[in-house]
């Protein structure tokens, strides 16, 4: 009887241990996806490799949506932030990748929201990008990374499917109009472009902190009759964009500017625009322990390098700073902590300017998270007016899945936080739980809350400040901005300081510019309030808009 037993119980055992087996395998194939090196690269590469996946349903109705109703075929798969979790994102580092050598992705490699074992059954796209320069988080897919054609697949996939690396991409031209643009076009681009100009100019400052040559870049525009010969002086507007922008981001703002200064929309001014961009994101222009000391360099030596170069008029009543979104944070940053140095910032939507409203967080409150609110309820933190379209806690994981740094959120860490004992920034909140630590709001507070530093510091910035200061900000700002705005305003006013704060009612984070059909005329109107400064006697109007599509 025993016996008997026992060969009983061990060949139940033999049949759930391959009953297991089985269904391991059957997890396994559903998980993993095998890259392949191929033609995109002769010799070897290293970077982030990703694989995005997304719902056919999803992808085609986005293809169809795209292309006007036209067409749903899907020809790239791609993470989206404003749907951060409709498309699933898995990722490895890999330090050296040999040609024709293939990485298979797992259930133990970082996925957001969740592993593609998760994924409900049915047809799904796929596609792998190398991000070879760690920029994904920053601005994209870029040149010089290898991608894949997109795969249709039916999940669960009965054996693991190959994505081959076939295509480097290619750099683009930032001045090359789309083929069939107007004769109109082109020749206002070429006259533009005689009067732009890209300065490098190597900081001493920042290369002495990086111990490696170091640059700010720009563009410098002039405007239309503009004399290096001459003996006339110009204003000028030291413009910088926000988070994704760089140096090639900056020529369609330029060309707009010099059309409407041609056109006579705006005043005849000097435009320097500045490129903030790094591999650790946005520098904002902010002197860091852990990016360098930016605005010491820019202040101290960039801008007095130009003025020796160019007709500028060179003192603070010339001097103006307009910015948006991450550029209106680093305008309305230099200049309340280098008010002798402007004339003043014109800034749109910037980046959080009082820490008490962090994008909808209060990181001074009691309940220290940044993904959830005591209630247990999601901090929202991108919306389409009243839509919801993302929240804090899936927007930080997925620019972790994408790399560790250069992310918006990693970004905040390597300007505003202290240097860890790592060498790295110290996160202001923990990416798995969202606890918000104190420690590092504490020094982000004393270094950089603009709000809290101009109420502690009002009686010393006062005289150098006061009515140079102009914020503008949409009502239904994207990522909640206007709350950090409102509360920067109740500062200033609270202190009976002369400032200019508007509120646009309805206007997100995209549209503030806009009034009417005019794209750029808030920005026109800006320019004008600084003419005023530089100019109080000049009886110059501006014109009525140009036919020419702004």
């Amino acid at each position: 009887m025993r016996s008997w037993l026992f060969v009983s119980l061990f060949a139940c055992s033999v049949m759930l241990s391959l009953l297991a087996s089985a269904q391991a395998a059957q997890d396994t194939s559903r998980a993993d996806i095998r890259v392949e090196l191929g033609s995109a690269s002769a010799q070897a590469s290293k970077g982030r490799l990703l694989v995005f996946a997304i719902s056919a349903n999803d992808a085609e109705a986005a293809a169809l949506e795209a292309s006007g109703g036209t067409s749903s075929v899907v020809r790239a798969v791609d993470a989206n932030p404003f749907r951060a979790s409709q498309t699933t994102v898995v990722a490895r580092e890999v330090p050296r990748w040999e040609p024709k050598q293939s990485v298979t992705l797992t259930q133990d490699d970082v996925a957001f929201p969740a592993a593609l074992s998760a994924l409900v059954p049915g047809n799904y796209y796929l596609q792998a990008v190398l991000d070879v320069d760690h920029s994904y988080n920053y601005n994209g897919r870029g040149a010089g990374d290898l991608v894949s054609e997109v795969l249709k697949v039916q999940l669960p996939l009965a054996a693991p499917p190959v994505l081959t690396l076939s295509q480097v991409l290619p750099a683009h031209d930032p001045w090359q109009l789309p083929e069939g643009a107007p004769a109109s076009q082109r020749e206002a681009l070429q006259t533009a472009r005689a009067h732009a100009q890209a300065v490098d100019f190597r900081s001493p400052a920042l290369s002495d902190f990086w111990g490696r040559p170091v640059s700010i870049q720009a563009w410098v525009l002039t405007p239309p009759n503009y004399d290096a010969k001459a003996t006339a002086h110009y204003p000028t507007v030291y413009f910088t964009h926000g988070f994704g922008g760089d140096m090639n981001g900056l020529i369609q703002p330029m060309l707009g500017v010099y059309s409407a200064m041609e056109d006579g929309q705006m005043p005849p001014m000097v435009w320097v625009f500045l490129d903030q961009s790094s591999a650790t994101g946005t520098h904002e222009f902010a002197d860091s322990v852990n990016n360098g000391p930016w605005g010491h360099s820019l202040t101290s030596e960039f801008i007095p390098h130009l003025e020796s170069q160019f007709r500028m008029d060179a003192k603070p009543n010339g001097r103006f700073l307009q910015g948006h979104s991450s550029g209106g944070w680093a305008t309305l940053w230099l200049q309340t902590r280098y008010p002798k140095m402007f004339g003043g910032t014109w800034s749109t939507s910037p980046d959080p300017s009082d820490f008490h409203d962090f994008t909808g967080v209060d990181l001074y409150g009691a309940h220290r998270n940044a993904y959830r609110r005591p209630d247990g309820s999601a901090y929202p933190l991108v919306r389409d007016h009243g839509k919801v379209l993302g929240t804090y806690e899936q927007f930080a994981k997925l620019e972790r899945a994408l790399g560790a740094y250069g992310g918006q959120m990693a970004s905040f860490d390597w300007v505003f936080s202290p240097r860890g004992a790592d060498g790295a920034p110290m996160p202001m909140f923990d990416r798995d739980t969202g606890v918000i630590d104190a420690n590092v709001v504490a020094y982000w507070r004393e270094h950089y809350d603009i709000a809290y530093l101009v109420q502690k510091n009002w009686s010393q910035l006062k005289a150098d400040l006061d009515g140079k200061v102009h914020v503008a900000v949409g009502t239904a700002d994207t990522f909640y901005l206007d709350g950090a705005v409102g509360r920067l305003k109740a500062v200033f006013d609270g202190l009976g300081a002369k400032t200019d704060f508007q509120f646009l009612p309805d206007r997100s984070h995209f549209d503030v510019y806009a009034i009417g059909d005019d794209h750029n005329a808030l920005l026109k109107r800006i320019t004008w309030e600084m003419y005023a400064v530089a100019r109080p006697q000049s009886t110059l109007k501006p014109a009525k808009r140009s036919k020419i599509s702004d």
